[in-house]
């Protein structure tokens, strides 16, 4: 593939993605959305709720339960600093950690009554700020639109997307 495109090489519909996945990333990498989800809280820890965020998705099929480990691959994150991230959690009241039942040595970390309010929390905000952006869009637009998102994040996990 050559070093540059032409004009003409450029397919208009990834044009439109490409310029799409920027934007978000950008409006993530500023935190809007995080922010907008603990605007009633001032003192959570956006990183705090990412956590607890993952540790809500609960574990991978059959496995117990989920562990440091499992927190850094899913905010990809390194293992150190997820440890170090998940202590603070920890401190601040959001999760617990439990002992296998299977193997007492693995530490496994669930959500306290203050963790779970946190998330539920955190996905009402996040939930009234799309809302705010689907004004004006028609029932059968938000639900394609999530359909179609859905299986754009679903091929994200497919496989490596770098080739």
């Amino acid at each position: 593939m050559p070093a540059t495109e032409t004009v003409t090489d450029m397919d208009p519909v990834l044009v439109a993605v490409e310029h799409a996945m920027t934007r978000i990333r950008r409006r993530q990498a500023r935190r809007t959305l995080g922010r907008s989800a603990v605007k009633d809280q001032p003192h959570v820890d956006l990183q705090q709720i990412a956590v607890v965020d993952a540790v809500e998705v609960g574990p991978l099929p059959g496995q117990e339960g989920v562990t440091v480990g499992l927190v850094a691959e899913r905010l990809d994150i390194d293992p150190s600093r997820a440890s170090r991230v998940v202590a603070a959690t920890i401190d601040s009241g959001y999760l617990r950690r439990v002992a296998s039942q299977r193997d007492g040595r693995r530490i496994c970390l669930e959500l306290t009554e203050l963790g779970v309010e946190a998330v539920q929390n955190a996905h009402r905000s996040r939930r009234a700020f799309y809302k705010r952006l689907f004004a004006g869009w028609s029932e059968q637009d938000q639900r394609e639109f999530a359909r179609l998102l859905t299986k754009f994040t679903a091929s994200l996990t497919e496989g490596d997307v770098s080739h």
